[in-house]
């Protein structure tokens, strides 16, 4: 992608994505340093600025499904914008705060709300010319990744008036990945989190609803975008990202179209097992050294599936593969977690990893 320079050189300055002074965090599509392409969920970059009224981004939008929701947080507020008036595939410059006090010292993050309902590549932020971006404080050293379906992205969190009931009708204006247990989880531990989440993916091919079910996890939590066909899929470099501790939320889709677990020892529910098995066995082999938790979530789902967790888990003798159960696990909400519930998972899930041991973070 070309550099974008449309912008007025004698009254901004563009920070461009390669500048030193940028941080960046999550699984992010950098290919093209000059245009890295956001799919992840809570995945992002921030900047420390001073001598600017205002700081904008200039990016470029591709949109799968939903509408399209960026995410800001300047110093400690957060706020939204809606990518919609501009066509896909043209740069839209977007305002992220204005009436700047230009004296004192800014932060800036833009992050990615949503799932792989849309994608957007950051060509970078404009402010005043003359403001100096100056270095950040550090990101945190504990690492963690997580693994899951929509709860884990933060999907329809702040539909706060319809805490433990159904969902309402929405095009994605109700999802923050901000508000997802995961990265609540991460603050609450001072770490930073690599979020590999998708609405509706179950583990294998074939089930669940992301893209009408022809695509699990299994065939994409090793890629940096999941909205293409098998052969347009780009792999990640594992070397990139080491985490300290593994979250597998994955097996609630999976009843979809068919919920074998109403058969636990029937033989497509053994197969299901030998495929998380595999699955699992492959995330030791990525990282033999971190603490890999198994776990679904709060949403309403047959015990079943947590059972085969569990018995997987035993099966495979680990002393850092852990299965973790919040107290109202599967039996929560028919509806997707709300910030409120999230927040309560998150406390559970960070004061589990918080006991797993005095080697967790070496």
């Amino acid at each position: 992608m070309k550099l974008w320079k449309e912008y007025d050189m004698e009254k901004e300055r563009l920070v461009e994505p390669v500048h030193d002074e940028l941080q960046y965090c999550g699984r992010i599509d950098d290919g093209d340093p000059d245009a890295p392409v956001f799919t992840m969920p809570g995945s992002f970059v921030r900047m420390a600025f001073t001598g600017s009224s205002y700081v904008k981004a200039v990016v470029v939008n591709k949109r799968y499904y939903n509408r399209s929701f960026l995410g800001v947080l300047l110093d400690e507020t957060q706020s939204r914008l809606e990518l919609g008036k501009e066509k896909d595939g043209e740069p839209a410059v977007l305002t992220l705060a204005e009436n700047l006090d230009k004296g004192s010292e800014h932060m800036v993050t833009l992050f990615k709300r949503m799932d792989n309902c849309h994608e957007y590549a950051f060509l970078g932020f404009l402010l005043e010319y003359g403001a100096k971006v100056v270095k950040a404080r550090p990101l945190p050293r504990k690492k963690i990744e997580f693994y899951g379906d929509s709860v884990t992205a933060g999907e329809v969190a702040e539909a706060m008036e319809y805490c433990g009931k159904e969902d309402p009708e929405h095009e994605g204006e109700y999802s923050n990945a901000y508000f997802s247990y995961a990265w609540a989880v991460a603050r609450l531990l001072h770490a930073r989190a690599h979020i590999v989440a998708q609405g509706g993916i179950a583990l294998l091919d074939g089930t669940g609803y992301f893209m009408e079910g022809k695509t699990g996890m299994e065939s994409c939590y090793d890629k940096v975008r999941f909205y293409q066909e098998e052969g347009e899929r780009k792999a990640w470099d594992f070397n990139r990202y080491t985490p300290h501790v593994v979250v597998a939320a994955i097996g609630q889709n999976d009843a979809w179209p068919e919920d074998i677990m109403q058969d636990e020892q029937g033989e497509k529910a053994k197969e299901w097992r030998r495929k998380y098995k595999e699955w699992i066995l492959s995330l030791r082999k990525l990282y033999p050294r971190a603490w890999i938790v198994l776990a679904t979530t709060i949403l309403n789902h047959n015990a079943g599936w947590d059972r085969s967790i569990g018995k997987v888990c035993a099966e495979l003798d680990d002393r850092k593969i852990v299965h973790f159960l919040y107290r109202e696990n599967g039996r929560g909400t028919p509806g997707h977690i709300r910030v409120q519930e999230a927040m309560n998972m998150a406390l559970e899930l960070s004061g589990f990893i918080n006991g797993l041991g005095n080697d967790t973070w070496e």
